[in-house]
């Protein structure tokens, strides 16, 4: 079973168990494939915000190519797909294609996250 950390861990797969959106923190959930060429653009960019937001926010990669469950869990149409979560648990924002590390962190701090 693959889960999805509280800490966030960018490219971590997560299962239908984990816990998504991550309780009481800002979510942002990437679904995506390991072998899309967008998907696989965004990957060092998660990794940074990863690392940058830790305890501050989670971001979570799930590969809807080998989790399909994922893509009709979160009503995915076309990958990727960014969906971002406020501290209450509830869907903010959601955009589906690449985004960028600019427009992610803007993001971020509209849902209060410095």
């Amino acid at each position: 079973m693959l889960t999805a950390l509280a800490g966030g861990t960018a490219w971590a797969e997560a299962d239908s168990t984990a816990e998504i959106p991550v309780p009481g923190m800002v979510t942002l959930v990437d679904l995506g494939a390991h072998k899309c060429i967008p998907c696989k653009m965004m990957a060092p960019i998660l990794e940074e915000l990863k690392k940058e937001y830790e305890g501050r926010a989670a971001v979570i990669f799930i590969d809807v190519w080998e989790h399909r469950e994922a893509a009709r869990r979160f009503g995915i149409r076309a990958i990727p797909t960014q969906i971002f979560y406020d501290k209450d648990g509830k869907e903010a924002f959601r955009h589906v294609g690449f985004l960028d590390k600019k427009s992610i962190v803007h993001v971020f701090r509209k849902l209060g996250v410095e």
